[in-house]
């Protein structure tokens, strides 16, 4: 049959395959700001910060609004960013009849990195903080609408399937994630108002990061783990009952930490840790070869290992909430969740995946995959090991540490952007 006499036959592959290469060019600005928030704002001034630690030996020595604009960058700028390019390269494979929504998706990149980096600047720079932060939580307000609208009009046409506990779990998470950034405005214009500095107080922001990190980013990880592991590491399908328990012990963790009984918030985080574990199967023997192509051998190892992270930072957590003195077990905790659990998941997973999304790339080079996972492994672990050491004077040779695993952890990030730039930059299918 002449295709041609029948344009109407190919046009549905046509809107598809345009909405693909939309999609593609969307996720990949979305991953490209991500990786400079990730390497610049994010990962540099942390090491910045470190250094300037270590050198004084007191975690004073460097000011409150670095750290949070810091942790902003992480949180918002690199993470988050790569969620939201993941969530708008979703929505062509939803089998909506809608076309993709390019205006939308475009307005929400231009909105979310416009309000990050202007987060950051009023936090680092001080000048000009009382507007820049309350417009910075507009602007990313704005863009996460622009996105969540976009979703909510994309749904797919049925979903009857049973294996639907990760859609379930990131869709949760991402009501989560509006509500983050409604806590977030309202604390910006609070302190804009009525504080007199760009940092936020201690508790206030610890708060809000157990909110973003087990409101937001664990779930939204199970997701879509519960969705690619028995995929990639041919694990046996979630148990949903298990997943979803899991999920309810990590919301309760977070508002009992808004009630500062931190105890028993961090004996439900433990428990939902533990719970989600044995949902996913993740220590379980895979029931089918791991795909292994174009990524690293080591792949579904360093998978497994950021569930133990997680199990430490847990530990470490309830350890803190008795022991901790001078913020070492608890930064040494939070470095565990952040970058030994969120950290090494984003590298494993997604060097397997990004590629694909930005246009059907294959990674760079394996190799690199390989040592960016295995430095933010050994710079995370220097790093738990030795941060509780140092903050509560229990060792002081710990101090010379912490310096050796930021540049460690430096160069994970490095060769990870590295990495991934250049796997975006060359012509798709290119191999090696």
């Amino acid at each position: 049959m002449n295709s041609a006499l029948h344009p109407a036959v190919q046009e549905p592959d046509a809107a598809r395959i345009r909405g693909e290469q939309r999609s593609q060019r969307l996720v990949t600005a979305f991953v490209a700001s991500g990786l400079v928030f990730m390497l610049l704002p994010g990962t540099f001034l942390g090491v910045w910060n470190l250094l300037d630690i270590s050198a004084g030996h007191r975690p004073e020595m460097v000011p409150q609004a670095w750290l949070q604009a810091h942790g902003q960058a992480q949180i918002f700028g690199w993470v988050g960013s790569f969620i939201l390019g993941i969530g708008f390269y979703s929505l062509t494979k939803m089998k909506s009849t809608k076309a993709f929504p390019v205006r939308a998706g475009w307005t929400a990149w231009s909105l979310w990195t416009a309000g990050v980096l202007l987060r950051w600047i009023g936090g680092v720079t001080g000048d000009g903080w009382r507007v820049l932060l309350p417009v910075s939580a507009v602007l990313e307000l704005a863009g996460f609408l622009a996105f969540y609208v976009s979703v909510r009009r994309h749904r797919p046409a049925s979903s009857g399937t049973k294996d639907n506990a990760w859609l379930l779990l990131v869709g949760c998470a991402t009501l989560a994630f509006l509500v983050v950034l409604a806590v977030n405005g309202w604390m910006l214009f609070e302190q804009a108002v009525r504080g007199n500095s760009a940092a936020l107080p201690h508790v206030v922001d610890q708060q809000f990061v157990v909110l973003a990190v087990w409101g937001v980013l664990v779930p939204t990880i199970w997701g879509f783990n519960a969705r690619w592991l028995p995929v990639f590491l041919g694990l046996r399908a979630p148990n949903q009952r298990s997943l979803y328990a899991a999920y309810a012990l990590s919301i309760a963790g977070v508002m009992v930490t808004f009630t500062r009984f931190l105890p028993v918030a961090e004996a439900l985080f433990l428990l939902a840790a533990i719970l989600a574990i044995d949902a996913l199967h993740v220590w379980e023997r895979s029931v089918n070869p791991p795909k292994v192509l174009n990524v690293h051998r080591m792949f579904p190892s360093f998978v497994r290992l950021a569930y133990a992270w997680l199990l430490v930072s847990c530990l470490l957590a309830m350890m803190a909430a008795r022991w901790d003195v001078s913020g070492g077990i608890w930064g040494a905790s939070r470095h565990a969740l952040t970058v030994g659990f969120v950290a090494l998941m984003v590298f494993a997973i997604g060097q397997r995946v990004l590629p694909a999304f930005c246009g059907m790339h294959v990674l760079f080079s394996t190799r690199l995959m390989g040592w960016s996972l295995y430095l933010l492994f050994a710079g995370c672990l220097l790093r738990v090991l030795a941060e509780p050491l140092a903050y509560e004077n229990v060792w002081a040779p710990a101090w010379r540490i912490l310096p050796v695993s930021a540049v460690i952890e430096l160069a994970a990030v490095s060769l990870f952007a590295l990495n991934l730039g250049v796997t975006i930059l060359r012509p798709a299918g290119v191999r090696g």
